[in-house]
């Protein structure tokens, strides 16, 4: 066996592996966020600030059959008035590979704070809806929901 041919194998073996291990770490699914994830995301949106349990209202089901295409509606307390007004409404998703799922900026011309839209859930998690009021406070709620695939636990 001619050392050059051996070598060159090698150097193919090499080459191929070093590929494979790269094409497969570009299509290895983005890790899951975590909670803290989600917070410092929510900073990033929102700045400093102490969220209030209330004046929120996200309706989505308990349970999700497949994740894949979930019917999410949030609303907001508010008269809607130019004094006192819903100025921005973000919903994050804690166990999404990027926990922002949408935000959506009113005015008091919205009329309501009432926002409705689908989304993807990764797995099981905790679901966020945030709103920013016109005069800087936050108010939040949340809502675990049960990712089920073929009707098994998620």
């Amino acid at each position: 066996m001619d050392i050059h041919a051996a070598l060159s194998r090698r150097h193919l073996l090499a080459t191929g592996a070093a590929a494979a291990a790269a094409v497969a770490s570009a299509l290895a699914p983005p890790a899951r966020a975590q909670a803290a994830d989600a917070d410092g995301h929510a900073r990033k949106l929102m700045g400093p600030f102490t969220a209030k349990e209330g004046r929120v209202h996200l309706k989505i089901k308990d349970v999700a059959e497949s994740g894949t295409n979930e019917p999410v509606g949030v609303s907001v307390d508010s008269p809607m008035t130019p004094a006192d007004y819903v100025k921005a409404i973000h919903v994050l998703a804690e166990g999404n590979p990027y926990p922002v799922v949408a935000s959506w900026y009113l005015t008091p011309r919205s009329g309501r704070a009432e926002v409705n839209f689908r989304m993807r859930l990764a797995k099981t998690q905790m679901v966020r809806a945030y709103a920013v009021l016109s005069d800087g406070s936050v108010w939040m709620t949340r809502q675990e929901v049960k990712v089920t695939i073929g009707g098994c636990g998620g």
